[in-house]
Order: structure tokens, then sequence, then C-alpha cells
């Protein structure tokens, strides 16, 4: 039997991969420390998910480990034959990011760094598929000549990159957040190490990822936390931008499986734009009006003119890249699907 070490196993992509990749043959080995909580509360605790995992999944290994701990990263590696490796792990939120950019940068970069020499080290040849993010564009989106229109801002449907933004944007020159440049940092390295070592490498810049099972936190997972608010009736802040500003949003289901086609077939320092695309996004008055519908409630929000530094005015990924070189992936769930799952699964938590 094959195995794959995930990091971040206990997260909303860490977890789907698990799951994933047990159902698809794989003895999986997960790597989670359960610093979401620190990070966004208890509230945000990954803890129950990886209680779940272990005791529902015969192939899958738990290990609780920091990925800054380079040494113990490297005896994982070492007592195992890793034939795959997914890394999800990572500190999401721009906010904070700020507060503690030590912490974020040692998570986000130099964890990404431990992973890479300790697969570079024991699994040269292994698939290493990071989870990038698209604010390793920083701000450059925001300067894009956007129209407003009532519930959205919105390209003219003559521009470049109306179907989406693909890999061609400059990532200089822009404000990123903190948490934008270690996620680029970490991104530089996994595309380094695929050309320099030769690696199979791939960084999926996801726009907005999501699905029923996110532990949606103010500072990160926006559709979750806002369709928990609409649920409990707790008050949510939008932030800036009128509440037009557009996000992509791809189910947990579609990344992973995007994540096993480049498993079966890897490419070397492989970069493409993940997300929902054209066919899976929405404004944030959008979203809030589709979870008031899908809930049969409204929600108590306010409208806040401060807007987070970095964040982007609209994004929409171009998927082009990824379907020219994967054509059996196709995403499966749209945005009306996405909340309805969400909400499901909220109501059963809230119960």
């Amino acid at each position: 039997m094959k195995t794959a070490l995930v990091t971040g196993s206990g997260g909303l992509i860490g977890s789907q991969s698990v799951i994933k990749l047990v159902e698809s043959g794989w003895h999986v080995i997960g790597i989670e420390n359960d610093m979401r909580a620190s990070f966004f509360g208890e509230e945000a605790s990954t803890r129950p998910v990886s209680e779940r995992l272990a005791s529902t999944l015969d192939e899958f290994e738990p290990v609780e480990l920091d990925i800054r701990d380079a040494e113990g990263l490297d005896r994982v590696f070492a007592a195992n034959r890793v034939e795959l490796v997914v890394h999800t792990a990572a500190q999401p939120s721009h906010d904070w990011a700020a507060r503690d950019p030590q912490t974020d940068f040692g998570v986000n970069a130099l964890g990404t760094l431990n992973l890479l020499e300790a697969a570079r080290a024991h699994a040269p040849d292994a698939p290493f598929i990071f989870c990038s993010t698209n604010k390793v564009y920083g701000d450059t989106p925001n300067f894009l000549p956007l129209i407003e229109t009532e519930t959205r801002l919105e390209l003219p449907e003559d521009h470049e990159y109306y179907d989406g933004i693909d890999t061609s944007m400059s990532i200089d020159h822009s404000t990123h957040s903190l948490f934008g440049v270690s996620k680029a940092s970490a991104d530089l390295l996994v595309q380094e190490y695929g050309r320099y070592f030769d690696m199979p490498t791939v960084c999926f810049r996801g726009g907005c990822l999501t699905g029923p099972q996110h532990a949606g936190a103010e500072l990160h997972g926006f559709l979750a936390y806002l369709m928990k608010c609409v649920v409990t009736g707790r008050p949510y802040t939008v932030f800036g931008y009128g509440g037009k500003q557009v996000r992509d949003n791809i189910h947990c289901d579609d990344l992973v499986s995007a994540f096993l086609e480049f498993a079966a077939a890897p490419r070397t320092a492989a970069v493409y734009n993940i997300g929902g695309g054209r066919g899976s996004n929405c404004s944030m008055l959008e979203a809030i009006a589709e979870s008031e519908q899908i809930a049969g409630r409204e929600l108590d929000w306010t409208m806040s003119e401060e807007n987070r530094i970095g964040d982007h005015r609209w994004w929409i990924s171009d998927l082009g890249a990824f379907e020219s070189d994967y054509p059996n992936w196709e995403r499966r769930f749209g945005i009306t699907e996405i909340l309805e799952q969400i909400h499901e699964y909220a109501v059963q938590a809230a119960a």
C-alpha cells in the first residue's frame, strides 16, 4: 500500500485530502497540531475532525507535530516510504499575520522549507502538492478597471481577465499583507525545489476554499462563517468595498480532486490558479442574499468602511491552464450547492 503524508490533516482541505486518499487506497500519515485553535479560538479547533478521522479510517495515522520542527519532520519521512506529499498546513489569515508576523512566517514559510528539505532527503520523487493562495499577487487585482453594478464589482466582458486571472499577473509592486508575503515565500520555495532539484512540485494558488465542514471564523473562511452567523443570529461585519467585492469559491472536494489528478501525472515546478472560476463566484452582498434565502432568515449585519489591508476587490481564477493539462478534472459544485451544504452542516452543529 502506498503512503501519503498530509500536513494540516485536521483542516478543511487536509481532512478532505485524507478522506479521498484513503478511499483511493492510500495509507495516510496526517501531520497536525491544532494551531487553528490558537489562531482563531476553540470553536475553530481542528481536534474534533482529527479525532473523527482517527476513529473512522483504518488507514489514517495521525501524528501530532509542528511543521516548524525540522527534526521531527525528518524523523517521520525517514521512518516511512512517502510517495505523495499534500501540504495544506498554514496560518491563513491576513489580520492574524499582522499581529504575530514571526509565527505567521515561521509556519507558512519556514514550515514549508522544512517539509521540502525532508522530502528532498527521503522522497525526492514523491509529488509535492502545495496549497498556495491567490494572495501571492498582492493587491494588483484591485487596479483592474472594475465596473460597479447593483450587487457586485465586475470586469468588462472584453477584458483579458474577464474569464479569470491567470498566472501571468505579476506578484511584484503590490501590497500583499504579511500573510501574502509568507505564502509567496513558500510558493517560490516550492517552485525552486522543483526546478533546482528536479522534484515534481506544484503550487495551487487558490481563491476561497470552502466546504460544509469548514470551521469558519471571522478572520478566515467567509462563506462558512457567514452561514454560521445566519443560522445562529450572530452579528456579521462586512469589511469595505460596499460589500460588492467578488470572490470565487471552490468546494474542498473539487480542489482535492485536482490534487489527485496532479498526483497521478505530476509535472515539475507547476503553478496553477485554482478556484471556482466563472462558474462559482459571488460578491459579499450576493452571498448574504443567497444565505438568507437558503436559511429562511435574515442576517444581522453591518458595513465597515475599512477594508482589510491587501484584500481583493475582485478575484475570479482562470482555470484554463489546469483544465488543459488535466482534462479529466471538472468542477462539480457551484455557490448554491456549497451554501446549501454549509447550511445543513451549520444547522446540525447548532442543534
